[in-house]
């Protein structure tokens, strides 16, 4: 099983964003992988980061971070490291 990362805290339809609370520190070229109710959502590559509306690289466990998504998300998905 992947490593859990975080979880969905807001998305920001118009924008594309998901807001996730981290567990775990990720890293811009992380692939990620969405969850929600143990259902497979979607995978995707981290190109970017935002902490407090400034690129960074790295985001520490308990930061809260915006990440640009390849599909909606809703509040509440998992979010895990993938393979």
């Amino acid at each position: 099983m992947t490593k859990k990362v975080g979880d969905v805290i807001h998305y920001y339809d118009k924008i594309g964003v998901a807001i996730i609370r981290l567990a775990e520190p990720v890293s811009c070229g992380d692939k990620i992988k969405f969850l929600r109710g143990g259902e497979d959502l979607f995978d995707q590559k981290i190109d970017s980061i935002q902490v407090e509306h400034q690129n960074v690289d790295t985001a520490k466990k308990g930061e809260e971070i915006g990440v640009k998504v390849a599909e909606k998300v809703k509040e509440g998905a998992e979010v895990f490291l993938a393979e």
